[in-house]
């Protein structure tokens, strides 16, 4: 079975969206599944501990050159995800698209057209893109 497109996922979603219509539902329903979706990762490094975080001051340096400066920039993570803590926060990103996709249904946006401008925007900005 192949993967559904965008538009095929969005078209499902307008049709299981059915207590949370008004705007202002989907938004708020969009900011808490966001909020579940930084809690379960916290719950893997605090409760699981199956990934641990050590953040400290990024070190950059003016003498590198681009590639050597992406390889020196640290994510401030160790290990990997547990089956079940990667099984809990695949689901809380699912259920955060799931309303990203219905706020775009609200406003009438294809989210397959919001990921080409993404993805056009990043391919032509290269590293200038950064966030």
């Amino acid at each position: 079975m192949s993967a559904p497109t965008l538009e095929q996922f969005q078209q499902q979603v307008s049709e299981l969206l059915l207590r949370h219509r008004s705007l202002l539902d989907v938004m708020s329903k969009l900011g808490q599944s966001s909020a579940s979706v930084n809690r379960a990762v916290t719950k893997a490094v605090t409760d699981c501990g199956c990934i641990e975080l050590n953040a400290r001051k990024q070190h950059y340096s003016d003498e590198l050159n681009l590639e050597n400066a992406k390889q020196t920039v640290d994510n401030h993570l160790s290990g990997e995800l547990c089956e079940h803590c990667e099984d809990v926060i695949k689901s809380e990103l699912g259920r955060n698209l799931f309303y990203m996709t219905a706020l775009c249904n609200l406003l009438q946006i294809q989210l397959d057209e919001v990921v080409a401008e993404e993805h056009n925007k990043c391919s032509t900005l290269g590293l200038f893109n950064l966030t």
